[in-house]
């Protein structure tokens, strides 16, 4: 873009007379010190190559959410702050996990920023496709989503279990985007929409596609992390999974209902086969089959009350309305 004349009022960058968008970039930290000098450089020359291009007004804002690290990453983000007004910092009051960080990033700058694109701290999702979601959301996309291309840098068993999981949950009822994670852009208006869904179980990645707006997709190769550890561990992916089934889906406890029905057929198979095995003289036979029949049962009524217990407990949750996260501290200008 030519940029032929340009004055800035309020944050607000005016080029050729059209209002340049107002960027914030969220991005959620948990015990990030060895990976945050790194990410905050390239996440700054990004930055300030697209306000150079006019793509983004000089208004934009780079903003870690400190998700009560345990190391010096909230000193590093105060240290940042202070170095360059473009960026900024919120800290919660203690570790509510990623969803909730993030969660916390997004209504705290719904109001101020005219989009916000997520993304997490390690940089792995790649920040040239900021352009293009860019690009998609000027076109009048409320919602653009980043979704990995390929899996290249997978094990073969994380990429087997992650593109068999997204199916399952197709499958039982949530609809989420495929090989889509949390890198995404969000508009304002789709912020403020986002908003009014105040359910405490979060599960991101499911909950954005109900809010309807247009929406698109933005394809991207994600890269090995720098350095650090994974803070999404395989027990971490497994609860994020049942959470995500639990909370979009009411499918599971559908399930126990067929399962029942089944079994029942079951048992009036077996019945006829007893009576028919107690007239032929040949009951003791039968042992074997009742014991199976037996231990199949308590075990398919201990995961139903399980899977009912899950339920449960998300609504007693709910009907708390504890707030989902407590910010300490905003470092904002």
């Amino acid at each position: 873009m030519m940029i032929l004349s340009e004055s800035i009022t309020g944050g607000i960058m005016i080029v050729s007379g059209v209002i340049m968008t107002k960027l914030y970039i969220a991005v959620p930290c948990y015990n990030e010190e060895e990976v945050l000098p790194d990410s905050a450089k390239k996440l700054f020359d990004k930055m300030q190559t697209m306000i150079s291009k006019g793509q983004i007004s000089s208004g934009s804002r780079i903003v870690f959410i400190d998700d009560g690290s345990r190391d010096k990453t909230w000193e590093m983000i105060e240290k940042l702050h202070a170095s360059h007004r473009i960026f900024s910092g919120i800290k919660l009051s203690r570790n509510r996990g990623h969803q909730n960080a993030l969660m916390a990033g997004l209504m705290t700058l719904k109001d101020e920023a005219d989009a916000v694109i997520s993304i997490d701290a390690d940089l792995q999702d790649d920040i040239n496709a900021f352009d293009e979601m860019l690009k998609k959301y000027e076109e009048g996309c409320d919602v653009v989503y980043g979704v990995r291309s390929k899996r290249e840098t997978d094990t073969f068993f994380k990429r087997f279990t992650a593109e068999g999981y997204y199916k399952v949950l197709d499958r039982m009822g949530a609809k989420v985007i495929f090989n889509h994670a949390d890198f995404r852009l969000m508009s304002k208006r789709a912020l403020q929409a986002f908003a009014e869904y105040h359910e405490t179980n979060l599960f991101l990645r499911g909950m954005v596609p109900m809010i309807g707006f247009k929406s698109d997709i933005v394809e991207y190769e994600r890269s090995e992390r720098l350095a650090g550890e994974s803070k999404y561990p395989l027990k971490k992916m497994l609860a994020l999974a049942w959470e995500g089934i639990t909370s979009l889906s009411t499918k599971p406890i559908k399930l126990i209902t067929r399962l029942g029905l089944i079994i029942f057929l079951v048992s009036i198979v077996m019945l006829i086969y007893t009576v028919v095995r107690f007239f032929m003289g040949a009951t003791e036979t039968g042992w074997a089959s009742l014991a199976v029949s037996i231990w199949a049962i308590g075990g398919l009524q201990m995961m139903a009350i399980g899977i009912i217990g899950e339920y449960i407990g998300k609504i007693y949750l709910e009907t708390k309305h504890r707030p989902r996260f407590i910010i300490e501290e905003y470092l904002s200008e």
